[in-house]
Formats: structure tokens, sequence, C-alpha cells
């Protein structure tokens, strides 16, 4: 008996210890399935707060994965400079090798594009894709070396039309002059460095000549066509992208890639990592309903539209409290409108601004102040909602900012007519609306009686003898007593009532 328990004991132990072998086998198998995956994720649009935030969770996710490396496929126009700046520094900063990867064929990687390429750890190309044209947009204007439409005087032209005819071969020789000048000042405003006209501009392009010369260094890329990507506005396409070092791969396909990949070098913060992409695992990451949501909202009109009808809805509820539905659609669009703005550079100058606007506007409707504080909220609020994005390329569409402050101040003006115009309203009720009311006595009296006013019948003091059936009129009241004053019948014919 004994025997066969310590057999027991013994074929327990056995078992369990095969187990915790088999179920080590399979943590290491699941930790190396793991850190042989490339999280593909897929741009398609331009550079936006939606797009800053989808990118940067699929870095985060990468890394909290243990993914080999992240496979940016990117085809963008360009975007917001605040956004790009974001994922770019999610790029340097990421534990996992990024590969921006320009796909599908006809696709580009345009403006704030470049940067990104630029910014990633590999840099790779589909044929027949372009990248390029990263001058800043908000600069506008023309550079020094821009044709300006002026071409100058035109061969055989003096300046002096009406002594064409007599002096054609003086004519001839100032215009030949004048076209050598012009083409040696062409000549060397193309060899000119486009630096910008304002210290604006100037500003503006040299910081982003030297970010982007920052990222190529770097990585050791072309730093010198980047410039000139940014300065001039080039573009080229994927084979001589190659050809001068501005991506490190050409590749029909995804597939294509992580075979040219394998066995890369890649420069880390720590240090260099070799990839290792042989029989890798591609888990796609797409956009889910928070990015879609976030794309919508964090349009500046939309969330301007947001900001506006979750304000009026809360002021509505708690003017009017139980109307519910203004409550409710005020807190979903305020909380919508709060989402989107603290993913985008708000100037909460701005937002202080509209809002102080939008309180001067109601109060008007409650405060008349003689229209100071309509006014002055229209000013306010115009004056918010034009510097309420810091970021240059965000704009509010001016015409929904002046339709909203024009309807908004008509609405006030409007509120302020109506309460003016009810203050020479006589009262309709309570004491103040028995004042001037025609009555008719019900008995002869001196000084005290009964009168029938109001269809009530009241006791009334009078400083006058009054006869039973005259009419009198109420100058006061004191309580439950009148004070009356006898009136003609001609001047109590008019009304039966009221004066």
């Amino acid at each position: 008996m004994r025997l066969h328990s310590i057999k027991s004991v013994f074929r327990l132990i056995l078992w369990s210890s095969l187990l915790l072998v088999a179920a080590g086998w399979l943590l290491a198998a699941s930790g190396d399935e793991v850190r042989k995956q490339a999280l593909l994720l897929t741009v398609s649009d331009a550079i936006g707060p939606a797009t800053g935030d989808y990118i940067i969770r699929g870095i985060e996710r990468a890394g909290r994965d243990e993914a080999e490396l992240v496979v940016l496929r990117l085809d963008t126009p360009g975007g917001l400079d605040s956004s790009m700046r974001d994922i770019v520094k999610a790029m340097l900063a990421s534990e996992v090798p990024v590969v921006t990867y320009v796909h599908p064929a006809g696709g580009r990687a345009a403006s704030a594009g470049t940067y990104m390429l630029y910014g990633s750890h590999v840099a790779a190309m589909t044929p027949a894709t372009n990248i390029g044209s990263a001058t800043p947009v908000q600069m506008g204007g023309g550079f020094p070396g821009l044709d300006d439409g002026d071409s100058g005087p035109s061969p055989g032209d003096d300046g002096n039309a009406g002594d064409e005819a007599t002096d054609e071969a003086a004519g001839d020789a100032n215009g030949d002059q004048e076209a050598a000048a012009e083409s040696a000042d062409e000549e060397a405003r193309e060899g000119e460095t486009r630096r910008g006209e304002t210290a604006m501009e100037r500003k503006v392009l040299e910081d982003a000549v030297s970010y982007i010369r920052g990222l190529a260094e770097r990585f050791d890329r072309n730093a010198d066509w980047a410039e000139e990507a940014v300065r001039e506005g080039y573009n080229i396409g994927a084979r001589e992208a190659l050809e001068r070092n501005v991506v490190e791969f050409v590749a029909e396909n995804l597939e294509d890639l992580l075979q040219q990949l394998d066995g890369h070098s890649v420069q880390m913060p720590w240090g260099e990592k070799v990839l290792d992409t042989t029989d890798i695992e591609v888990v796609r990451f797409d956009p889910d309903w928070r990015t879609n949501l976030l794309a919508v909202i964090t349009s500046p009109n939309i969330a301007y539209i947001l900001m506006l009808i979750g304000i009026y809805g809360i002021i509505f509820e708690l003017s009017n409290p139980g109307a519910i539905y203004p409550g409710v659609i005020g807190a979903i669009s305020l909380v919508l409108a709060f989402y989107a703005l603290q993913v985008m550079p708000v100037n909460y100058a701005g937002l202080a601004l509209i809002l102080l606007g939008l309180v001067f506007m109601v109060a008007e409707a409650f405060l008349p102040s003689f229209g100071i504080l309509g006014i002055g909220g229209m000013i306010s609020f115009i004056t918010g909602s034009i510097i309420l994005w810091d970021d240059p390329d965000l704009n509010i569409s001016l015409p929904l900012v002046f339709g909203t402050a024009l309807v908004v101040g008509v609405f006030s003006i409007w509120v302020l007519g109506r309460l003016l115009r009810l203050r020479g309203v006589a009262p309709t009720i309570g004491h103040e609306e028995m004042i001037g009311m025609i009555g008719e006595a019900r008995e002869d009296f001196e000084r005290s009686g009964r009168v029938y006013v109001h269809s009530e019948l009241w006791t009334a003091d009078s400083t006058e003898p009054v006869e039973e059936g005259q009419k009198v009129r109420v100058i006061a009241l004191e309580g439950l007593r009148l004070k009356v004053e006898p009136v003609p019948d001609d001047a109590a014919a008019p009304s039966a009532s009221r004066s």
C-alpha cells in the first residue's frame, strides 16, 4: 500500500514536470512569434491629428508587442507641420525600427511625407512613386529668382515708342544689350539660394531646411537633395531617389521589401540593429473607429461647430431647466469638441476670447446694455475664432466665423429690441394692472364706499363725493382698498375698463 502511494506521487511529479516543460516550450515559441512580427500601418490621406494619433499608437503597440519592425505604407500629399513633427518624434524615439514605404505605384510622399520618409529608420519606395515638394506652403508669396511676370523691355524697344521710327538702329542695339543683361540676371538668379522675401518666410524656410538636414544626417541620407526639396520644391522618382541616396530600397511590393530588409542594419538610439525578416508574420493595424472619428471631428470647422453647439446647448439647458434635449446634445457635442481640441494645436487665448464673446452676447439678451455687451462680444468672438489655432495650416472658414457672429449678434439685437418694446407695455397682471382702470360706484358715498372694478366689488376711498352709478378711475391700491376719483361721463365713454 505504501509502495503504491510512492509510485502515485512519483507519477504525479513526472507528469507535472512534463507539463511545465511543455508550457515553457509554448511560451518560448510564443515569444519567438511576437519578435518575428512586422506591424503594418497604412496612411493614404493628408497628415493631420488623426493620422498622427494613429501612427503614434501603432508605434507604441509595436513596442509593447516586441515586434521586429513597423512598416508604414505611405501615400500622402502632405499635411500639418505640427502633426508631422509629432510623428517624426515618435519614430526617432521608437524602440522598434520604422520602415516608411511609399506605396502603391502612382503614390507619393509629398511635403510632410518627405520629412516622415527622412525621419524613419529605413526609407523605401515602389517604382512609379515620387517624393519631394517639401517647401512649407504657409510661406506663400514668391521667392527671389521667381519669374514675377516682368520680362523687361523686349529686343528692339528702347523705351521711347515715339522715336522708334527714327532711332530704329539705336533701338536694336539697346534691345540687344538689355536682352543680354536680362539673360545674365536670370542666370545669376538661378544660382541664388532661395531664402524667402520677408523675415517670417526666411524663418519658416530656414527652420524647415535645418530640420530635414538633421534627419538626413542622422540616417546618412542625401542632405543636399533634401534641402533642394525644401527650398526649390524639387521632386524625384523612386529610381533616382535610390541612386541619389534618398532612400535605401526600391521594392515592387511588401514581400519584396521584407526580403531586401533581411540582414539590413539600422541605426537605433542605442546602436545598430540587424533586421531579421525571414518568415516574418505581417500583422495589419488598420485605422479603427477612433481614428475615423478623429479624422472627422479634427477638421477645424467641424470642431468649431461642435464647440458652439455644446456651449449653446448648455446655456439653453441652464436657462430652461428640464428641457433635456439641449443639455444632452450640448454635453455630447462639447465632449467631442474637447476630444478634438486636445489633439490639435489650440491657442488658448483664442479659445478664451470665443467663450468670453459668447458670454457677452448671451448676457446682452438678459442684461440689456444698449449694445455694448453685444458689440464687444462679437468683436471678442470673431478675434478668438481667427486666432484659435497655433498652426498656420489650420484655419476656420471665415464665412462660418462671420456668419455665426452675425446670427448671434442679430439674435441679441432682436432680443434687446423686444425688451425695449416690452418696457412700454402696461402690466396685465398684478396690482399694477388695476391702476388706471375704470369702474362704477355701487352706492353714494363721500369718503368710502363700494365700487365695481375688474368684475369684482372693492372698497374704495375718494376725496370727492361719488354718486351711485358714477364712473370712477383707480389711482392707487393700498392693500385691499382702492383709491379712486370720479370720471366725467365723456372721459369714461371710450373705455369701460381702462383709461
